[in-house]
């Protein structure tokens, strides 16, 4: 039986961004205040580019050598929405809670993900309330309680791949060049589970949003929808084969102007593994992406799958 329907207070009060512990892991992590953003790592590379918003509200977290291994790794991007607060800590604490999380012995990686997940999601929460609390009487206009953020996330693990997401953040893999969605869009215009699920909490979804509000139905953050905007990923696991080229993780300031093939395609065209290479793929995906109208942030990342596999046992010959 369906619950009573919902409407939220109109009362939003935003709360000001605040420092995150650095985290003990070897990961690259950047939080782009600048219009356009350029990073080569070992076995990926990011290009990012600042929307018409005010500030840039998209970022990534990378987790490198996990335990010390260089085939395990953990690669999100992050897109934010309502303001900076919940992608600057998704984006820092994600992947090491996740790592934390795979510590636990014999915890299965899909476990670990939801636990990093849900973990990221209460941490972030509960210090909104906390400074919301501290600050609801003052007048100050501040950013936070209305912050969350959508997330894609790899983990390298064992020869597997480990792809997760809320929102609409995406990941496309290139199998021999064509194109292989690994994730599908938390977003309430194609989502009719989703649309369902909010329903029978007894939310209301109006012009394809939670409660008129929001256009995706999983997210990290989002205070004032957490009864109906859940942050449970939903999650795939592939083996890394030889077929398996890469990667391209991206925010929907891609995605909504360029095709998965294509971008497949254009990163397929010149790609030999070389991050010089990979770089320009990335840069030119998100310069395609503003050549056709985008207005949104846009993060491209790509990632070279072949260091990731397991090596080929040897072939014994009697």
């Amino acid at each position: 039986m369906k619950k009573k329907k919902i409407r939220p207070s109109n009362l939003i009060v935003p709360i000001q961004s605040y420092p995150c512990a650095k985290s003990e892991f070897e990961e690259v992590y950047k939080r782009s205040e600048s219009k356009e953003l350029e990073v080569r790592g070992r076995n990926f590379c990011l290009a990012s580019k600042k929307g018409r918003r005010e500030v840039m509200e998209d970022g990534y977290g990378v987790v490198a050598d996990i335990h010390g291994d260089t085939k395990q790794g953990f690669f999100a991007v992050v897109d934010g929405h309502g303001g900076r607060a919940a992608m600057e800590y998704v984006a820092e604490n994600l992947g090491k809670n996740i790592v934390e999380a795979m510590d636990g012995g014999e915890v299965m990686v899909e476990e670990a993900i939801r636990k990093g997940y849900s973990v990221t999601d209460k941490g972030f929460l509960s210090q909104v309330n906390l400074i919301f609390l501290i600050l609801f009487f003052l007048i100050f206009l501040m950013q936070g309680v209305s912050s969350g953020a959508c997330a894609a996330s790899v983990v390298m693990k064992n020869g597997e791949m480990h792809i997760a997401n809320v929102g609409d953040c995406r990941v496309i893999l290139s199998k021999n060049g064509v194109a292989a969605p690994l994730t599908v869009d938390h977003r309430l215009s194609t989502r009719q589970d989703e649309r369902q699920r909010i329903e029978n909490l007894g939310g209301y979804v109006h012009c394809d949003r939670v409660q008129g509000s929001l256009a995706i139905s999983r997210a990290i953050g989002d205070l004032h929808l957490k009864e109906w905007v859940i942050s449970d990923p939903e999650i795939t696991k592939l083996p890394i084969t030889p077929d398996c080229q890469f990667l391209i993780m991206a925010s929907d300031g891609l995605w909504d102007k360029v095709g998965e093939q294509e971008a497949v395609d254009e990163v397929s065209r010149h790609y030999d593994n070389n991050n010089g290479v990979l770089m320009e793929s990335c840069k030119k995906l998100v310069q395609l992406a503003f050549s056709r109208g985008n207005l949104d942030d846009a993060t491209v990342m790509v990632i070279s799958l072949g260091c990731f596999m397991d090596p080929q046992p040897p072939i014994l010959i009697n």
